[in-house]
């Protein structure tokens, strides 16, 4: 696949497919170049889609008025894809031109062949994904032309104007890890030649949403919003979060925010929509002390407080998305964990039945207010009944999956993940022509997880999930239990209250050397030998402990500890097959440890010159050379998009950078070395697969 790909895994995928080639290669020096071997011994090689096609993340939906059937979603991670059906196929219409994470798309609604996508999910999660700009389809996606706006990173909302598709507002939210001046609204009259940034409040504050009045293109609304995120924190709200007004099509802006009714104090992230039906009918969701859902029946002038029901208003940062129907004055809709719909003006409120929960986005027909198409964390379903029924989304090959490994099975499985749903386990291969349905299935452990299936017994898999809950699935008798390393779990509370500090996606493994021993890591080493039924520290705390970084998180309005943002922990943990009781830890703040002796005694081994908070993603040890080892890290969460590889070849007591050939804004997630072929090795970073012949003197 062309697509970028998210590379948090083991790329066992990788591994295999490329060694088939690897492996054959002649020691002939004739088949050698300075570079690596000749690609014409490998140049066959591809990637093949192995599923499942259950759908991801997915933020941002759009349908065609003009033909009903047709329907364009963006995804965090998969690109842009399209329905001509109604939802029953969809197909990828970015590969080959970009891909990755998409934060809005848009139809021209006097031309649907025109077609605009901003990259960078407007979802910001902690492990969210930034993007690089715009780009617009003449041809309803056969075909794409780059069009700016580099540098907004996350963009949240695109309008066309409804009678010239080459008019453009784009909504940009801006860097989250630091302040930068590429936030804020942008208007194009050319089609995206140029752009003229047209509402600017701070470096600090970027646009997180907007939208054209329906009967009246020159009224405009955006609000501005004041967040920012790190490794360790989310915040949102601050004085840059506003609520703006133009009459004269983003010439100039009115600031609503203050207005008689509207909620006071700090303001975090907003959300508006105009009624089709009375353009003086304003809704807007308010993060703030005493916010809910605010309602004007003047243009703004005027507002009133219609609910403050948390449902509607919980994780705000995350959702806060609100739509007025097409056709029905009092009809409003709420987009949160639950889909919400109002039909007195926004006073009470009914749950929309979904197929998958976290709801991100709502197209609705302006023609047809039964017909409609939403987005949320399991991509893209379509209704045509008011939401009574909807598509599937087990047809979307678009999962997130934080880790992937494989077990002893043969055929082998592949083991992961899978973002907001279930872990999941994958044959490799099947019997029949396809991998479908009948070929996975759920496995143990949550959406955050690493897997670890058991060495002897490839049908007992262990799970972890987040804030450290864990367990064991059998899958030949169905039994399932609980093998937490500790049991308390105060749910809410930030990491310092926690006795154990676990990441959102902590490390599981076995031993290589012992298939009796299975190692979690929390701010400590954890070994069991009785498969999680009793657990033993082996390790100091092996992070920084920095007091900083591990308070609640969400200020300074709303508190959000779901355990994503849990820092201070083991992120990964390696034992050399070569060598039992050499184990490496890498923690998420910034520090590397290893033992010689199973954990008696550590030493401190971060590579020199790397930055204090780099997050220690991978570790790999050479398959032959006691000693050797390789490191994946990134500081991407601190606004540092520079790649991090190094090499040791004395267990850590120095070690060497190993990029070259590398983009320096690729950062890095994952390096591995081949088991059989000496000095070839395999990088994923945030834009893609590198491949080194040379022991990552060279990488292409």
């Amino acid at each position: 696949m062309k697509n970028v790909m998210h590379t948090f895994s083991k790329l066992t995928l990788a591994i295999g497919l490329v060694l088939g080639a690897a492996t054959a290669m002649p020691n002939d020096a004739t088949a050698q170049k300075s570079n690596g071997y000749d690609e014409t011994l490998y140049d066959t090689v591809q990637w093949r889609q192995l599923g499942p096609y259950r759908g991801g993340r997915a933020g941002t939906v759009v349908g065609n008025a003009k033909r009903p059937n047709e329907y364009i979603m963006g995804t965090a991670g998969g690109g842009v894809w399209k329905t001509e059906d109604s939802g029953n196929t969809w197909f990828n219409i970015s590969d080959g031109y970009f891909g990755g994470s998409i934060g809005a798309v848009a139809m021209a609604p006097s031309d649907e062949n025109v077609l605009y996508v901003g990259e960078g999910e407007q979802t910001l999660r902690g492990n969210v994904s930034s993007g690089n700009g715009m780009w617009k389809s003449t041809d309803g996606g056969d075909s794409w032309t780059k069009i700016g706006l580099e540098g907004t990173e996350h963009i949240a909302r695109i309008h066309v104007h409804p009678t010239n598709p080459d008019i453009v507002y784009v909504a940009a939210i801006g860097n989250l890890w630091k302040p930068n001046k590429e936030r804020g609204v942008y208007k194009t009259t050319d089609g995206g030649k140029s752009w003229t940034k047209i509402l600017y409040e701070s470096d600090k504050a970027g646009a997180g949403d907007l939208l054209l009045d329906p009967n009246n293109p020159r009224i405009m609304y955006a609000s501005t919003w004041e967040m920012k995120r790190n490794g360790y924190r989310m915040d949102s709200g601050g004085p840059g979060s506003k609520l703006w007004k133009s009459v004269d099509s983003g010439a100039t802006w009115t600031e609503l925010t203050n207005a008689p009714g509207f909620a006071k104090g700090t303001l975090g992230i907003i959300g508006i929509t105009v009624s089709p039906v009375n353009s003086d009918r304003v809704w807007a969701i308010v993060e703030a002390q005493d916010g809910g859902m605010f309602r004007s029946d003047d243009g703004g002038k005027t507002w009133q407080k219609t609910s403050e029901n948390r449902e509607l208003r919980q994780r705000a940062w995350y959702y806060s998305r609100i739509y007025a129907d097409s056709q029905l004055e009092d009809r409003v809709y709420v987009m949160n964990v639950g889909m919400w719909r109002s039909n007195d003006g926004g006073f009470s409120y009914e749950s929309i039945e979904t197929p998958h929960g976290d709801h991100h986005d709502l197209w609705i027909n302006p023609n047809d207010n039964t017909v409609m198409a939403v987005a949320d964390d399991g991509g893209a379903q379509i209704s045509y009944n008011t939401g009574d029924s909807w598509t599937t989304y087990h047809n979307q090959p678009t999962a997130q999956f934080y880790r992937v490994t494989t077990d002893n099975s043969f055929p082998f499985k592949l083991l992961g993940a899978q973002q907001d749903n279930t872990a999941v386990r994958i044959s490799h291969r099947s019997s029949g022509g396809t991998i479908t349905e009948r070929d996975w299935e759920p496995t143990a452990g949550g959406e955050s997880a690493h897997l670890a299936p058991d060495p002897k017994n490839p049908n007992i898999v262990y799970g972890g999930t987040y804030k450290g809950y864990m367990n064991m699935l059998d899958h030949e008798t169905g039994q399932r239990r609980s093998t937490n390393v500790w049991p308390d779990n105060p749910a809410g509370s930030g990491a310092e209250v926690m006795k154990y500090r676990f990441n959102w996606n902590y490390p599981l493994t076995f031993s290589p050397n012992d298939p009796n021993v299975l190692y979690a890591g929390s701010n400590h080493l954890h070994k069991s030998t009785n498969g999680g039924q009793s657990w033993e520290v082996i390790s100091p705390d092996l992070t920084r402990n920095d007091p900083e970084t591990i308070k609640s998180s969400g200020g300074p309005i709303t508190q959000d500890n779901t355990g994503a943002e849990f820092y201070a922990n083991i992120f990964v943990i390696t034992e050399s097959p070569l060598e039992p009781g050499t184990i490496w830890t890498g923690s998420d703040d910034g520090l590397v440890h290893v033992t010689r002796d199973g954990g008696k005694t550590w030493d401190e081994v971060t590579p020199k010159g790397s930055p204090r908070l780099n997050m220690m993603n991978s570790i790999d040890v050479h398959p032959t050379k006691a000693g050797h080892a390789y490191l994946a890290a990134t500081s991407y969460k601190f606004g540092d998009y520079t790649p991090y590889l190094y090499k040791t070849t004395n267990y850590g007591k120095s070690w060497k950078l190993i990029t070259k050939g590398i983009p320096e804004n690729y950062y890095t997630r994952v390096l591995r070395a081949d088991p059989k072929v000496d000095g070839l090795l395999y990088a994923g970073t945030e834009w893609g697969m590198f491949i080194s012949w040379d022991d990552g003197a060279n990488w292409k």
